[in-house]
């Protein structure tokens, strides 16, 4: 049995500007493409996954319950008041379809920082917060809502003080050293640096 009470969200809507249009959802890491890689990963840790993407019909081979942004203005906001709305759950944890490099202990560290009283879980290191490796109770739903109708679409928009918890670097080093969990592939140069780490780890 897996995590009943938070489903597994990857958004799949970037507009892939800077791979020159290439979608990179299905750039291969070590012969698998990176969505499949973080989508067999949360089944293994979620009873419920999703993935938010505005081009469905490009993801059809993959066993996955797959939505589409409600708000019109396409923007990673948009996408996780998506996932709030579609949910079963009380949470979502959030990853982009570009994260080669998220791990089990990630996730677990943040989830295990979520509290009473909190709305949304979010990692916290020396270049700032990490919305895109995050957890969000679906209270945030109405809030996402009057944010894009507002036209404030930045996540941060829905970190009220007294309700979001931030886990610390030292935690997250520690099962982290590098802090790759956080790395996203946008550009061809990112993935060349994606596959070299990879085979160093690999040699190593």
């Amino acid at each position: 049995m897996g995590i009943s009470d938070c489903t597994g969200v990857i958004l799949a809507g970037g507009m892939n500007s800077r791979m020159n249009g290439y979608n990179k959802a299905f750039l291969e890491i070590d012969g698998e493409p990176v969505i499949g890689r973080t989508l067999r990963l949360f089944k293994k840790i979620f009873d419920h996954v999703l993935v938010v993407s505005n081009s469905p019909e490009e993801l059809l081979d993959f066993d996955v319950k797959i939505v589409s942004d409600i708000h019109p203005d396409r923007c990673s906001l948009a996408g996780i008041h998506s996932a709030l709305f579609h949910a079963e759950t009380p949470w979502v944890f959030v990853a982009p379809c570009d994260n080669p490099f998220l791990s089990r202990k990630m996730v677990e560290l943040v989830l295990s920082h979520r509290s009473e009283g909190a709305t949304v879980v979010v990692p916290e290191t020396s270049k700032g917060l990490e919305p895109l490796c995050a957890a969000y109770s679906r209270e945030n739903l109405q809030l996402a809502e009057t944010r894009l109708a507002e036209g404030r679409y930045k996540i941060q928009s829905l970190f009220r003080k007294r309700r979001t918890r931030k886990v610390p670097e030292s935690s997250i080093r520690r099962i982290d050293p590098e802090l790759t969990s956080f790395f996203n592939i946008n550009t061809p140069e990112e993935y060349e640096w994606a596959l070299s780490l990879l085979s160093h780890k690999e040699q190593g």
